[in-house]
Formats: C-alpha cells, sequence, structure tokens
C-alpha cells in the first residue's frame, strides 16, 4: 500500500520539476496583499500539513508560540493538534505541551447572534476567533485565542495586526505565495504556501502553575500549507524571525526551504534549489517584501538588486542528531521600497548561536518524530528512513538596517542612512535529510 500512495511521477528529462514562487514574480510583483480567504481554513484531503502559527517575544524577554496543525495523510482521518511553547531565556525554562484536541471544526457555529468565517477555529481544547479591527485604534484585524491544555496551562490572549501593516504573501494575485512541485504547474503534484502578518501586537495572559503571566509584546503569525506527500517537500529549513519596539516598531521575518533532488528548475536531479521570502517592518510600516531563488550551482551576487537570504557559517556534527548546524547565522535582506520602488531598503543580521558543546540561547532541539502523530510518524518512517530535528534558539540581537531616512525617522528625507536596531531574534533551522 505505501509504494503505491509514494510513488513519483517521471517528468520529461530536463522539464522542471519545481517552479518557485520567487521566480514567479518580478520583484515590483513581490507584494501580494492578503485578502479574507487567503488565510481560512483549507482542510484538504490528501497530502497536506496546513499551521496557523503565532510567536511573539514578551516585554520581560520569554518567548510564546501557539500554533494549530491540520495533518491530513491520504487515506488515513486527519489530526488536529494545538501546540503551546513558553520559553523564558533568564531560568531556561521551557513549557512545552502538544495536544491532539478532538470535536474541531471550522467555522465554529455561530455564537451570540455572530457568525464566522473560516479564518476561525473551535475544538473541545481551543478556540481561535477571528475579528474585524478599528482603525481609530491601529487595529486591522485579530484573533482571540482561548485554550485550556491541561490543568498547568490555560491561555487567553488577543492577537493584533497594525493598520500599518498588511498581511502578505509573495506575488499578487490567487496564485501568489504558492510554489508548485511537478512537471505542470497547472496540474501540481504538491505545494507550499506561506502567508504572512510580519508584525503583530499580542495581549493578555497566560496562567501556568496557577500564576498568571502577562502577554504584552510583539510578534508575527503565518498561515502555511504544505499541500505535498510529507517525505517529498523538503531537505532543509530556515525561519528567522526579530522584533524590536525601537524605531516605532522593527520586524525582520524570512522563511526558506530546501527542495530535494528530484525537485528542480532544470528537471529531476537539479533539485536542491532554496526559496527564501521574506519582510522588512521599520517605523510601524511594512516597506519592502523580499525573494530569493538560489540555485545549487549558481554563484551567490553579494551585488543582487534583491536579497532574501540566511548563510549557515561555521557548521559541525552534533553527535547527538549526527547533523551539522551552524554556529553562526547571517540574515540578508534588500529589496525595493514598496511606497517608492525607486528607493531600496536592506538589513543585515549576524547572529552567534555556539557549538553543540556550547550553544548560546538554544531553546531546544526537537525530535520532530517525538512530536507528531502516530500515522504521521509511520509514513515518514516507512518512506524516508529519516529522524529529522529542528534547533530552535532566542537570542538578542542586531539588525543593521540601511534606509532613506524618511523611513528611519520620518519626513521627507530621502537620503540614505543605517541605524543599528537591538531586539530579539527566535529562530530555526531544519534538517529533514
Amino acid at each position: 500500500m505505501f509504494s503505491s500512495i509514494f510513488s513519483v511521477s517521471s517528468p520529461n528529462p530536463g522539464a522542471p520539476t519545481f517552479h518557485p514562487v520567487t521566480s514567479a514574480f518580478t520583484p515590483d510583483q513581490f507584494f501580494g496583499e492578503l485578502e479574507p480567504k487567503d488565510t481560512e481554513w483549507t482542510c484538504a484531503g490528501g497530502f497536506v500539513t496546513e499551521t496557523q502559527t503565532f510567536y511573539n517575544v514578551l516585554q520581560d524577554g520569554k518567548f510564546v508560540m501557539c500554533q494549530v496543525i491540520y495533518s491530513s495523510i491520504g487515506v488515513w482521518i486527519p489530526t488536529i493538534q494545538f501546540t503551546f511553547n513558553m520559553y523564558d531565556p533568564e531560568t531556561k525554562e521551557r513549557t512545552w505541551r502538544s495536544v491532539n484536541v478532538s470535536g474541531f471544526v471550522t467555522p465554529p457555529p455561530p455564537s451570540g447572534g455572530v457568525t464566522y468565517d473560516k479564518r476561525s477555529s473551535k475544538a473541545k481544547e481551543f478556540s481561535i476567533i477571528h475579528k474585524d479591527g478599528d482603525k481609530a485604534k491601529n487595529v486591522a484585524e485579530s484573533y482571540q485565542i482561548t485554550a485550556n491544555l491541561d490543568n498547568d496551562v490555560q491561555i487567553t490572549l488577543v492577537v493584533s495586526r497594525p493598520w500599518t501593516v498588511p498581511g502578505f504573501k509573495l506575488g499578487k494575485g490567487p496564485e501568489g505565495g504558492f510554489s508548485n512541485f511537478g512537471s505542470d504547474p497547472a496540474k501540481r503534484e504538491g505545494y507550499v504556501v506561506h502567508r504572512f502578518w510580519p508584525r503583530t501586537g499580542a495581549s493578555g495572559h497566560i496562567v501556568y502553575k496557577g500564576q498568571a503571566i502577562t502577554v504584552d509584546g510583539p510578534g508575527m503569525f503565518v498561515h502555511a500549507i504544505q499541500g505535498m506527500r510529507p517525505n517529498l517537500v523538503a531537505s532543509r529549513w530556515n525561519f528567522g524571525n526579530f522584533q524590536s519596539n525601537e524605531h516605532g516598531g522593527v520586524s525582520a521575518i524570512q522563511m526558506e526551504f530546501t527542495t530535494l533532488g528530484q525537485f528542480g528548475v532544470k528537471g529531476a536531479g537539479s533539485g536542491g534549489v532554496k526559496v527564501n521570502v521574506g519582510s522588512l517592518v521599520v517605523g510601524g510600516n511594512l516597506v519592502t517584501v523580499t525573494g530569493e531563488t538560489t540555485l545549487p550551482d549558481d554563484a551567490v551576487s553579494e551585488d543582487a538588486p534583491v536579497k532574501s537570504r540566511v548563510t549557515h557559517l561555521g557548521t559541525a556534527v552534533d553527535p547527538e542528531t549526527k547533523y551539522s548546524p551552524p554556529s553562526r547565522l547571517v540574515f540578508e535582506w534588500k529589496g525595493p521600497v514598496i511606497s517608492d520602488p525607486k528607493s531600496v531598503v536592506s538589513a543585515t543580521l549576524d547572529v552567534d548561536v555556539g557549538t553543540s558543546d556550547s550553544p548560546k540561547g538554544l531553546v531546544e532541539k526537537v525530535d520532530v518524530l517525538a512530536e507528531i502523530p502516530r500515522v504521521v510518524k509511520a509514513v515518514i518512517n516507512y518512506v524516508a528512513g529519516t529522524k529529522p530535528y529542528i534547533y530552535q534558539w532566542l537570542n538578542p540581537a542586531t539588525l543593521v538596517i540601511t534606509a532613506p531616512v524618511s523611513l528611519i525617522s520620518g519626513g521627507d528625507n530621502n537620503e540614505t542612512q543605517s541605524v543599528s536596531v537591538q531586539g530579539s531574534l527566535y529562530n530555526e533551522a531544519t534538517f529533514i535529510s
């Protein structure tokens, strides 16, 4: 049974088997503003992993993540999990809960005369309700999150997106955001798509062991779908999420994946393609959306008009996982300003995450197979024979932004200025094969 489910088609030699979103649009088309349907749950059948994830850094430095995961694996009934992660960098305490929920529905039934769309969802253990905003309060839209995960963890949060920071996907129109797998993008074998709120504000409380923790801090939200057999999506992932309250609010995010060998732009065997999507928020405004495709044999240009990349430096084998994580990462962004495409904004971030023997800011090395549903685990073990790991780090970091003065300080001065912004970086490096 497994072999028939996971067979791979054989396209014509040399025909592209992968179509990256970062090559489908020109830089002036990178900013695709989200529409309501973009962040609705699809809950598709077949082979699909769909997530809504909320990341926030609190004023006292704690990191909080809330995530809903919908997993559909072929002929099996889909599973839905609510995952919560809270990390205190001062005490190094990590609070992790992953609960298989029951009675998941989207949209939830009407309540008090209010009806909902599929941006909202509910289960016995949680509810996430989407609400329209209030421009007078600079709130475009929000999610109200409530969860009772066990006797020790209860969550009541409101995560809001400012009016001045629109949600985005890379690329305008219905195909914006989609990287397609297979020889014919009109009949794709699979796809990956991300929709972002690059800067949010969270408020509320988390009750942990009877003690209320105040939540008040910036973050981001991402709705992601991998419409693909779980063993074929990517060999590597990188994720960076920098947030700061300086200069009126600054964020810098990136999401990058690397394809397997059979999925490339020059046919099967030309894989190892990197697709990186990012954005910069400066002065509380979304100023650019970045995207870059890197082919395995391409020389990376330092003078490229658009940059969206992360580089691993000082890699060494970790005896525990057998993978080679970096000891240092360099993130780079560069792109045209959305409001003035003739102007350019760029940023760099260099972070030291230490070594396997002496890590810096390591939140966790997540054994993915230990955290995912049993059926998904069985499929991945059967097909890939791999043991994926996610390295998670949280560190203070400095983002160096180069941009017109008007973007950084306001006014009409378009001379270029560089500033260093202090904030927090949460980043992940995922190794799958």
